[in-house]
């Protein structure tokens, strides 16, 4: 198996007319895929973005992956305002002439799910078959069609990203779920800024808001698989209604509300595309990373839970949470998740993780909290948004193992923050549950 892909591949360019398309192709797999973006895209930027990497790598594992930036986006020549979706298909024809690829399977989200859509309905021959994730028939409502956006709901997105292009806004359509990441929030503007002016990006939604797809359907003749999350803004009945009127189509639903492949977790996409394509389903490979893992948990959580009641107890975990979130974030590290008592966190640098525990630990001993944490630094497994492996089982064991307000290390901890002004105590060697070998802890001075 090749190794994986960790940085952008080679940016190549495809000429039609005075227009240069940007695309990339990698993978050497036996079967062709030509990825075609939503309605902004950037070639090179989310290649930082680890569920990102994950996608494209997954499907290089079994195909040869052309993906490009439609014109007037990322790095294809510039636009004043949106292509039409003519324009749209002749560029895609473009592409894949450019690639060599015969009979291609055409892979879309969203808006480029209309653009291969169409494209698959006036050129049958050219391709193999259609994979539509995040798909929609059209987008507004309308007296025939109530499952589409309201149009006064539109205007004021339109609006949204007029006003706030660059901050991330597009979220609330794209994943509405992350807007409250406040590190994954600021990132998506800078995508948003890299991928499209805002003018652009609202001329873009505009014209996506004018399309109607319903009589073309039919005349849709190749294999199509649709893929849809059920709690999409985009509602699912459209993609229902697309697999009822597309002669030989199929309806994959899937739980979630994220209306893009790769922002959250790609591996179940990913799944549904490849046995598509290939009539097989592999078992994911981890992606890896190393990670400082920071675990934490309130101590006596059970019985000041019953002390309190439960709706103290759920004002204390609230406060706690919020508490978390702005420490973390102050610290630069990445909430992975609450673990109902506590919390499981990454950080690039050992010695931030030690500080926010610290740091934590003094902020919420002032709301009466009081916590245990463990830090240890080792290779992590990146499963979508989680994460896995030795380290953070390691982690958590050396949490179990602190005292009330007490933040407990590994050795491997320790010696990377030599030259810090992070002082320990030593701890004693220890049995890690699960762990084999005998570890030694140290406790940082308060």
């Amino acid at each position: 198996m090749a190794p994986p892909i960790t940085s952008p591949p080679e940016v190549r360019y495809a000429r039609n007319g005075a227009i240069h398309l940007a695309f990339q192709s990698f993978g050497a797999g036996e079967r062709e895929l030509i990825l075609v973006p939503g309605f902004v895209s950037h070639l090179e930027f989310p290649w930082a973005h680890p569920p990102y990497r994950r996608f494209m790598n997954r499907l290089a594992s079994f195909a040869r992956v052309t993906v490009y930036d439609k014109r007037g986006s990322g790095l294809s020549d510039p636009l004043d305002a949106a292509a039409g979706f003519d324009q749209h298909l002749d560029d895609l024809a473009t592409v894949i002439e450019a690639t060599g690829a015969e009979r291609p399977v055409v892979v879309g989200w969203s808006e480029g799910a209309a653009v291969a859509a169409l494209f698959a309905a006036h050129h049958p021959g050219t391709v193999e078959s259609l994979v539509l994730y995040g798909a929609f028939p059209r987008m507004l409502a309308a007296p025939d069609y109530p499952h589409g956006i309201a149009e006064d709901v539109f205007e004021i997105t339109l609006e949204g990203a007029s006003e706030a292009w660059g901050e991330g806004v597009s979220l609330s359509m794209l994943a509405f779920e992350k807007l409250e990441d406040e590190g994954f929030r600021r990132w998506w503007g800078r995508y948003e800024r890299a991928s499209a002016s805002p003018g652009l990006a609202v001329s873009a939604l505009r014209l996506d808001s004018e399309v109607d797809l319903r009589d073309v359907l039919p005349a849709i003749h190749v294999p199509t698989l649709l893929i849809h999350r059920s709690g999409d803004v985009v509602s699912i009945e459209g993609a229902r209604l697309m697999a009822q009127r597309i002669p030989d189509a199929r309806l994959v639903e899937l739980p979630g509300s994220i209306h893009w492949p790769w922002i959250g977790d790609p591996d179940e996409v990913v799944a549904e595309i490849e046995e598509y394509v290939t009539g097989r389903r592999q078992a994911a490979e981890p992606d890896r990373a190393l990670a400082t893992v920071l675990f934490t948990d309130i101590v006596s959580s059970t019985e000041t839970a019953a002390e309190l009641g439960d709706r103290r107890w759920r004002i204390l975990l609230e406060g706690h949470d919020d508490t978390a979130k702005q420490e973390i974030q102050a610290h630069r590290g990445k909430l992975v998740k609450s673990t109902g008592d506590g919390l499981l966190a990454t950080f690039d640098r050992p010695a931030a993780a030690v500080n926010c525990a610290q740091s934590l630990r003094d902020a919420l001993s002032s709301q009466g909290v009081s916590i245990r944490a463990g830090v240890h630094t080792g290779e992590i497994e990146l499963i979508g948004e989680d994460i896995g492996g030795m380290a953070v089982h390691i982690a958590a064991r050396v949490s179990s193992l602190a005292e009330a307000d007490q933040t407990l290390a590994s050795r491997t901890v320790k010696d990377l923050v030599v030259g810090s002004e992070i002082e320990f105590e030593e701890a004693g060697a220890r049995q890690l549950k699960g762990v084999p070998g005998v570890w030694e802890l140290f406790a940082v001075s308060a």
